[in-house]
């Protein structure tokens, strides 16, 4: 499979990505949010393949969103998209990142560990969804830097 990786500004198109994906992803975030880089993979169509959004939210560092269309996650895209945004975030002096994961075993494969969602409620607002521990159950998680 050949398919380019690349940093991107497109992040609208990576929202609609996210948002296809079951994300719960809204412009109108109620916390507020910095976009520090954004990445992308597409094949050389340009048909978008993967994506990934770092962030900084109460000073902290986030995986914003992260997605790979779903004929493409064998390929081990999102890998090495979210292996760009973890060394972004070390270079820029970040000591953990942060994420609310749909997928943990993913993440846990790449060292991030869960915590309590309440620990980081200033950086995340899925404590207060009402989909929360009732028909959602993500994993809030972090990695150590």
């Amino acid at each position: 499979m050949n398919y380019k990786i690349s940093v991107t500004d497109e992040y609208e198109r990576l929202v609609e990505m996210f948002i296809r994906h079951g994300l719960e992803f809204s412009f109108d975030e109620p916390l507020p949010t910095d976009l520090v880089k954004c990445w992308k993979a597409e094949n050389d169509r340009g048909n978008l393949l993967s994506g990934c959004v770092l962030a900084t939210r109460g000073g902290e560092y986030i995986i914003d969103g992260i997605a790979t269309e779903p004929e493409y996650r064998k390929e081990k895209i999102a890998g090495t998209l979210l292996l760009l945004a973890v060394d972004e975030a070390r270079k820029r002096g970040g000591k953990a990142v942060y994420l609310v994961a749909k997928a943990p075993g993913f993440f846990r494969k790449h060292g991030f560990q869960r915590i309590e969602a309440s620990s980081v409620s200033d950086l995340f607002d899925c404590c207060s969804c009402p989909q929360f521990n009732r028909s959602c159950y993500p994993e809030v998680m972090k990695l150590e830097l």
